[in-house]
């Protein structure tokens, strides 16, 4: 990879962590330039995924204190999650690479659509905080919850794109609590999806990465996070002033 190569995907990087701390759809920046730049599918997919751990950490740790309260919710949603993302590894790394290639597409197709429709999940979500009452808690919605977790985990871990707006838009539907509590733990939730893929990815594809593009979107990647984290953080301040 030669240096302009590097600095596009540094600076993609830098964007998808931003955007990943804040809202979710980072690969939907970082994917379709490693692919411009000639990296295989399944190869650029997997070494995203990596990197982009990094900057999920970041993000992560910058919305810890909208974690607050949390903590069992996280606990009974997060194997899910966890789960999700050995089950979508597991397919990446199984199925033949030109379904991955026929897929990828279609993914992308609907990891676009999801950030279409992203005002519309936010809406949700704000609904939520405005009207608790609306928010779903009977024990069959519940496994409902556990079992959509799960399907967006198999999502993440087989191809990232645009897992977060997913899962904030579930979160917002089941669950009680303000906009920034569902991004908080939508950021656990990824942050455990990408971490269970790569270490899939590392024992078992350690051939298929491309361990450059992991350095440079996982430094990248988690300036942007904490950027992230801390224009959010800024932006509650502001709207909280009388």
């Amino acid at each position: 990879m030669d240096l302009l190569s590097s600095i596009l995907v540094s600076i993609a990087g830098l964007w998808a962590g931003t955007i990943n701390a804040v809202v979710g759809s980072g690969t939907l920046v970082t994917f379709p330039v490693l692919i411009a730049l000639g990296i295989t599918p399944v190869v650029a997919s997997m070494s995203n995924a990596m990197g982009l751990v990094a900057g999920g950490a970041a993000g992560a740790f910058g919305y810890r204190r909208e974690l607050k309260g949390r903590g069992r919710q996280l606990l009974r949603l997060l194997p899910a999650s966890l789960l999700g993302g050995i089950s979508g590894a597991w397919l990446l790394l199984h199925l033949p690479e030109e379904v991955f290639h026929y897929v990828a597409p279609v993914l992308l197709v609907v990891a676009l659509l999801m950030v279409v429709f992203q005002p519309r999940l936010q809406a949700w979500v704000r609904n939520r905080e405005e009207n608790p009452e609306h928010a779903v808690r009977d024990k069959r919605h519940g496994v409902l919850l556990v079992v959509l977790v799960y399907l967006a985990g198999v999502y993440g871990g087989y191809f990232v794109a645009a897992q977060g707006i997913l899962l904030v838009g579930i979160l917002g539907v089941f669950l009680t609590g303000t906009m920034q509590n569902a991004n908080a733990m939508k950021n656990i939730l990824v942050l455990g999806v990408n971490l269970v893929a790569a270490v899939s990815y590392l024992l078992f594809a350690f051939d298929r990465i491309n361990w450059l593009v992991v350095l440079l979107i996982a430094v990248s990647s988690s300036i942007g996070g904490l950027l992230g984290a801390r224009w959010a953080a800024g932006s509650r301040r502001r709207c909280c002033v009388p």
